[in-house]
């Protein structure tokens, strides 16, 4: 029963990670990510209950405050506060993005079905939807050109890495993990403050106008 389980929030992950990737407004990118991190939140409860791990109900606690509450709610927040517009300012558009997320999902199967093919199916599936989050998180963090996006893409790419360390270790050492929740808390607030000093510098926050910089 909890394999059944396991399996269909990892699914939810990975089609909430198509969805950011698809997505052409900044609010539908932040609510995909908000219910990313609450199915994360919901797998790191399920993973702390088969093993008895009090550390990872401590995690999932961490997970829904920071991540399913309170970054989707300061992102939001900015984005009312400076009137940001929705369009997320696009590289590759939403379309063909979709198309190499299924690539790279693909080739996080196939990568995981070759370095880890002593592991039982949902052990593969497990380590193919971490890498692929990860990935998806890079692609987002590169091809978008809002810097609230960008912030977006490197916390999915941190999900991804959560996800990974579940996946090949049971969960990391509890105090990597709480390090690496400040280490994102910190990043989000300096983020939020380098947003706010684009937005009045450039009246935006599209950092494809940094370029200006360049002499």
């Amino acid at each position: 029963m909890n394999m059944n389980w396991e399996l269909l929030v990892l699914l939810g992950i990975l089609t909430c990670g198509f969805a950011m990737v698809a997505a052409k407004r900044m609010s539908t990118l932040i609510g995909n990510f908000r219910l990313q991190s609450l199915l994360l939140c919901l797998l790191t409860g399920i993973e702390a209950a088969k093993g008895h791990y009090i550390e990872l109900y401590i995690v999932a606690g961490l997970i829904l405050i920071l991540k399913v509450l309170g970054i989707p709610y300061f992102m939001s927040r900015i984005m009312k506060s400076m009137k940001i517009g929705e369009n997320i300012g696009f590289i590759i558009n939403p379309q063909l993005s979709l198309i190499l997320g299924l690539a790279l999902t693909y080739l996080s199967w196939v990568f995981a079905g070759q370095v880890f093919a002593d592991q039982e199916v949902l052990g593969r599936m497990f380590t193919a939807i971490s890498f692929a989050t990860i990935l998806i998180g890079m692609f987002i963090l590169i091809t978008r050109l809002k810097a609230l996006a960008q912030v977006l893409g490197l916390l999915v790419m941190e999900n991804g890495i959560f996800l990974l360390a579940v996946a090949v270790a049971g969960g990391m050492p509890f105090l990597v993990e709480m390090a690496i929740f400040f280490d994102v808390f910190v990043s989000v607030v300096i983020f939020g403050l380098f947003v706010y000093r684009i937005n009045e510098l450039f009246t935006g926050i599209n950092v494809d106008q940094l370029n200006r910089l360049r002499g």
